[in-house]
């Protein structure tokens, strides 16, 4: 499980295929790796991977078929929000977060609002559209997890959620390199999940 809190952006530095899928080495010197051994969780762009071999501030990971499938993919050479597995005594800053990745949306727009009198830092707008089946469960101020990114949704319209986004997450994450049109990964909320799941039995 993970937070949604972000502690470090990483670099796909290779990507080699294998058999079933890719490994990925990627440069986490940005992230503690003091508490890091092989076989341990990490969220790379809000996808659970399992670290399987580390040499010095290089992580290796391997990534199936169906995980690339299933999510915006890893380039070489693309920056990836990390987080580490959470402890249960760790604070929930965040929320819930299970690293499985429920599909991709697209990014509509990404557009820097006025600053407020005084100051010199913005806020921005991320606007993203998903598919319905997705969507059915992201609610006006409720939790959506956007690569790896535990964030509140101000606004739903149709297949669209509005998000606003605050000038520490826009410059701690991949967010400063996105752009409309660029895939990202989504995570809908692990509460909302399971009532729409026990609703769908009593109908």
């Amino acid at each position: 499980m993970f937070t949604g809190i972000i502690t470090a952006v990483g670099a796909i530095k290779t990507v080699t295929p294998k058999a079933g899928g890719v490994a990925l080495e990627v440069d986490a010197s940005a992230l503690d790796l003091t508490d890091v051994g092989l076989g341990d969780s990490i969220a790379l762009n809000g996808c659970c991977l399992t670290a399987v071999a580390q040499r010095e501030h290089m992580l290796v990971f391997d990534v199936s078929a169906e995980t690339l499938r299933c999510t915006a993919g890893f380039p070489a050479g693309g920056r990836v929000n990390m987080e580490k597995a959470m402890r249960l005594s760790d604070r929930l800053g965040g929320h819930l977060v299970s690293g499985h990745v429920d599909g991709v949306g697209r990014v509509v727009q990404l557009t820097a609002l006025e600053a407020a009198p005084g100051e010199t830092e913005r806020n921005y707008l991320l606007e993203i559209e998903a598919p319905e089946a997705l969507m059915r469960f992201v609610a006006a101020k409720g939790s959506l997890t956007v690569h790896g990114v535990s964030l509140t949704v101000n606004a739903v319209t149709g297949n669209r959620a509005a998000i606003n986004l605050i000038p520490h997450t826009f410059v701690a994450t991949v967010f400063s390199s996105l752009k409309a049109g660029d895939v990202v990964n989504l995570e809908i909320d692990l509460i909302a999940r399971y009532v729409a799941q026990l609703l769908d039995k009593k109908s």
